[in-house]
């Protein structure tokens, strides 16, 4: 059976525009900018492929050279969309400019080459095999969490076309066989072939990318706040005894402090729910500015949360002093009104064998603190202290 060189490159962009339609309708219109860069991919390959087809009919040299420069520059900005996907799902990849600039040279290089065929096939197909090795490599090595089947089976399709794709610019440029974009060459038609199958098998790996990243989303809301971002009373506790053991692990003291918005309720009651929400959002917001890095603030229900620090008791005032002095600053500017907290202090002992009697002694002080006045801190070893 003979294959036909434009039939493959036809199916292929068919079956890339009929994906590109149905991608929006199955991922919706809330997707991640990753999922928005594979949609922009999958478009880009089809108009690639349309053009450098079309090319094939038009009879003006220069319809014939823009066309396919176009095709061109649609092929190499598809993989820069797949690199921008693939680094929203893995963090930083590398050499992103080194592959920017590839991704911009490869059409300037082929338009300015035109009237030497060898030239501009051997420069097109060496650097989009540059450019596909390079989104290759990004599949490798991940910074966040993935799972290595959708990373290995885009691996290894972009690699198999690299090496087709290098293999045309090498019988193109450097030989006789491959005389024009239309010859049945073998090498020509691995290349079609591969690119029809490629095309299936990395948009199975995309939505598989894509699930993932649903999924590790829901996860993320299961144990986070939604209104402030912190962690909610879930999300604290799992990251709180990981805290405890590397503690434990390592000798280190850990400190607890509860915090409560006083009169949180004549709040709500007074000025309505909005700006009750917009107060929790301005604590939330300088409790994180506040904590040192590492530690673990949370929002554990309603007005209360807790800030988990890896130091001992001698931080918890200083901090406390500087997040309510600037709660004090900032809420008659961002609210209109003065807000204030009381807290309650407890540092981890030697018998506790989990985070939960350490957290207790904390709300303890907590409600002590709110007993002689709010506006507080209160130690669970100490007297209060204003």
């Amino acid at each position: 059976m003979q294959l036909d060189f434009l039939t493959l490159l036809a199916t292929t962009a068919i079956s890339l525009f009929m994906i590109s339609a149905s991608l929006p309708l199955i991922m919706g219109r809330n997707i991640s900018a990753s999922a928005r860069y594979v949609q922009a991919s999958l478009l880009l390959q089809a108009l690639a492929w349309a053009a450098i087809i079309a090319s094939t009919y038009v009879p003006a040299t220069l319809a014939d050279r823009i066309l396919s420069t176009v095709s061109i520059g649609c092929g190499s900005a598809a993989q820069w969309m797949n690199y921008r996907a693939l680094a929203g799902w893995l963090g930083p990849r590398p050499w992103p400019r080194l592959l920017l600039v590839l991704v911009v040279a490869t059409p300037l290089g082929y338009f300015s080459s035109f009237g030497s065929y060898a030239i501009r096939v051997g420069w097109a197909n060496t650097l989009l095999a540059a450019v596909t090795l390079l989104v290759a490599r990004a599949t490798l090595q991940p910074q966040r969490p993935a799972e290595t089947g959708w990373r290995r089976l885009i691996f290894v399709s972009m690699l198999t076309m690299a090496g087709l794709t290098l293999a045309r610019g090498i019988v193109g440029a450097f030989t006789d066989q491959y005389p024009s974009f239309r010859t049945p060459h073998p090498v020509n038609l691995a290349f079609a072939l591969g690119a029809c199958v490629t095309v299936v098998l990395n948009t199975i790996a995309m939505l598989v990318a894509w699930r993932d990243e649903a999924e590790i989303k829901l996860r993320e809301l299961a144990v986070t706040d939604a209104l402030t971002s912190l962690p909610n009373r879930r999300g604290f506790e799992k990251r709180a005894q990981a805290m405890l053991a590397h503690a434990r692990r390592h000798d280190l003291p850990l400190t607890a402090l509860m915090l409560d918005l006083d009169h949180f309720k004549q709040v709500n009651d007074t000025h309505g729910h909005e700006v009750g929400d917009r107060a929790l959002q301005l604590f939330s917001r300088l409790l994180k500015e506040t904590r040192r890095d590492g530690d673990l603030a949370a929002r554990l229900g309603g007005e209360e949360f807790c800030l988990l620090l890896h130091s001992d008791a001698s931080a918890g005032a200083p901090l406390d002093q500087r997040l309510r002095q600037r709660l004090r600053q900032a809420a008659p500017a961002e609210l209109g009104l003065e807000i204030d907290f009381s807290a309650g202090l407890a540092v981890l002992r030697p018998d506790d064998t989990s985070i939960q009697p350490l957290l207790a002694r904390a709300d303890r002080a907590l409600y002590e603190a709110k007993t002689d006045g709010r506006g507080r801190l209160h130690s669970a070893t100490q007297d209060a202290m204003n």
